[in-house]
């Protein structure tokens, strides 16, 4: 039995002896006492994630960093359980949500008017200009992240380059340093919630 659970237990048992040692028989007529058994809690420890599965090449670079909402949480899960409906591992996982972490903060972006680029919308800020769906599609986080392992895997090696050349070989974006920096936190996450 848990130490502190047991000494609780004593402590509530010795103060009831004492009060009913006190008390004497003006306790007698009070309401029958019901026993209780204390029952300890014990939660199960979920499956560990290998992380240096997930940051095999080591981090590139400054990190950066952001809060994430309840939303930008649950695009995090839309994407860990898309790369697990693709067959992908863990790794395909922290790459997606860098990936995504550069392009829209995690945020499934529409059409942003004039700040827009181009016609990019979505977690990715995939175009459907360039043959990536329609906006529909590619504003549903199942389909946009789909559409990026589906390029992912078409890229020879992805599992053994750094984060950034892998990400930027799907994106072709114009930065395409940018996306190494949220690696790290791309890997926290993913250990967080791969087996939530």
């Amino acid at each position: 039995m848990n130490t502190i659970i047991r000494k609780s237990v004593l402590g509530i048992a010795g103060l009831a002896f004492a009060g009913g040692v006190f008390a004497g028989p003006a306790t007698a007529h009070a309401a029958p006492s019901v026993e209780s058994t204390p029952v300890a809690v014990v939660q199960a420890d979920k499956p560990s994630v290998d992380k240096a599965k997930l940051i095999a090449h080591g981090v590139q670079g400054a990190q950066s960093h952001v809060d994430l909402s309840d939303e930008q949480v649950a695009n995090v899960k839309a994407i860990i359980a898309a790369t697990k409906k693709a067959g992908m591992d863990e790794r395909a996982a922290v790459v997606s949500i860098a990936t995504a972490l550069q392009e829209s903060k995690l945020e499934n972006l529409g059409h942003l008017g004039d700040r827009n680029d181009h016609d990019s919308q979505g977690l990715f800020q995939q175009r459907p200009s360039s043959g990536w769906g329609t906006v529909e599609q590619i504003t549903d986080p199942e389909y946009s992240t789909m559409a990026f392992l589906k390029g992912l895997k078409q890229v020879d090696g992805w599992q053994d380059m750094p984060l950034t050349k892998a990400a930027q070989t799907v994106q072709v974006s114009a930065y395409p340093d940018h996306y190494a920096q949220w690696e790290q936190q791309a890997a926290d996450l993913v250990a967080e919630h791969w087996n939530s």
